[in-house]
């Protein structure tokens, strides 16, 4: 049985209406369930409350070929209450224990619009849970599960020794050097059960550059060194290696960093060159169903234009490489 509404499981000519290039998304995350042979594309939407206003969320697009899509279909909304309701960024969803765990990174911004004090302004990830992909995802606690103080984003899942982690970015904006961050998870997903362990900080990636030096001429950007997407990846070899996004002097660029231990907590060491410097990122590794190993990111590094991308790329043991140049249409 499908676990779609009936409005997605129409005719195939009705059902994929969308070509991969009319879908605008940033930080794309796709989830490829093999069972159905189905691959769920989450993105940040946002959605009409019938008052002229708007409600942020996350919706899903579905593909049997990642080329031909579905509409949109909401997932999760933003509850009224809730203490993040202004925007929604990096929706991830992972299958963990038998059921579906949404990692979505929520911020309220209008309190620090409206009082011209931008240290009110609160950043998160927090995390539902669902019994299918498609939702409804349900809150597994009021607030989020990043520190409440810190400015923290782009939350993901990664299992270890049976001992789930979540590894996410606390923010530039809030510590100039933005960090990469590691945290034991409780086995139901819903706290913290450790402190945030720093595993490393933006410039420790030689390629690295602050915002600064992106500035158009004429035009200034605030200093800051980014760490955006993290995404942990087992090589054939037994390697962890993560890839993560950040700016260079090609803008927006995905690095590679490994964990000499082989383990989360690393030390981790940042390869000297990027994996694509192409002025799109925030990526994310999954494999086809033809056994393909691919790199979902997001092209161009642009909020009106970014298309999702999936690359194919090369698992070479103690690294991963693009199988062919990267030349976006």
């Amino acid at each position: 049985m499908s676990l779609l509404p009936s409005h997605l499981t129409a005719a195939k000519s009705e059902r994929y209406p969308l070509g991969r290039e009319d879908i605008y998304v940033r930080d794309p995350f796709i989830l490829a369930d093999k069972t159905s042979q189905t691959y769920y594309l989450y993105a940040a939407r946002e959605y009409p409350k019938g008052d002229g206003s708007f409600t942020v969320g996350v919706g899903v697009h579905t593909s049997k070929d990642l080329e031909n899509w579905s509409s949109n279909y909401p997932v999760f909304q933003v509850e009224a209450d809730s203490w993040g309701k202004d925007d929604v960024w990096a929706p991830e969803v992972h299958k963990y224990q038998g059921k579906y765990y949404l990692f979505v990174t929520l911020m309220a911004t209008q309190e620090a619009k409206r009082m011209q004090d931008k240290s009110l302004t609160k950043r998160g990830t927090q995390i539902f849970v669902a019994d299918t992909p498609i939702g409804p995802f349900k809150k597994l606690a009021p607030g989020p599960t990043t520190p409440e103080d810190w400015l923290a984003l782009d939350g993901s899942l990664w299992v270890e020794d049976n001992q789930a982690w979540m590894i996410f970015c606390h923010e530039w904006a809030q510590i100039t050097d933005g960090t990469m961050e590691a945290v034991k998870m409780s086995k139901d997903l819903s706290r913290m059960i450790s402190k945030p362990q720093t595993l490393f900080k933006a410039t420790e990636a030689p390629w690295v550059v602050s915002l600064a030096s992106l500035a158009p001429k004429g035009k200034t950007r605030p200093h800051g060194y980014i760490t955006d997407g993290p995404w942990l990846h087992k090589t054939k070899s037994d390697e962890l290696i993560m890839i993560w996004s950040s700016f260079s002097k090609n803008k927006y660029t995905i690095g590679i960093a490994r964990s000499e231990s082989g383990k989360v907590t690393g030390p981790w060491k940042q390869d000297p060159e990027p994996l694509l410097d192409y002025n799109g990122g925030h990526g994310m590794i999954f494999e086809d169903f033809s056994g393909q190993l691919r790199l979902a990111l997001h092209y161009p590094n642009n909020h009106s234009t970014a298309r999702a991308y999936y690359i194919p790329i090369e698992d070479n043991g103690n690294t991963l490489s693009l199988k062919q140049a990267f030349q976006p249409k």
